[in-house]
């Protein structure tokens, strides 16, 4: 899914679009946006963090520094 974000901005998507085809328009698909697709407070949220400005290169996406997954950092 991440390589496909590029691809996304390519065709005619900003970045913020593309990312939340990923998160919060998935979530709203499936009528889940309550629960999660946000990070906002009583929602589950499992994070990721790259380095840099996704918005300004959508491809930082593709190299995932660390992944926070029920408030645990995996290694």
């Amino acid at each position: 899914m991440l390589k496909q974000m590029a691809y996304m901005v390519r065709y005619g998507l900003t970045p913020m679009q593309a990312i939340k085809s990923a998160t919060l328009w998935g979530a709203q698909s499936m009528n889940l946006q309550a629960d999660v697709g946000s990070i906002t407070a009583g929602k589950f949220a499992d994070m990721m963090a790259v380095k840099g400005d996704v918005i300004e290169d959508i491809t930082r996406l593709e190299h995932v520094e660390a992944v926070i997954k029920g408030g645990v950092l995996i290694p």
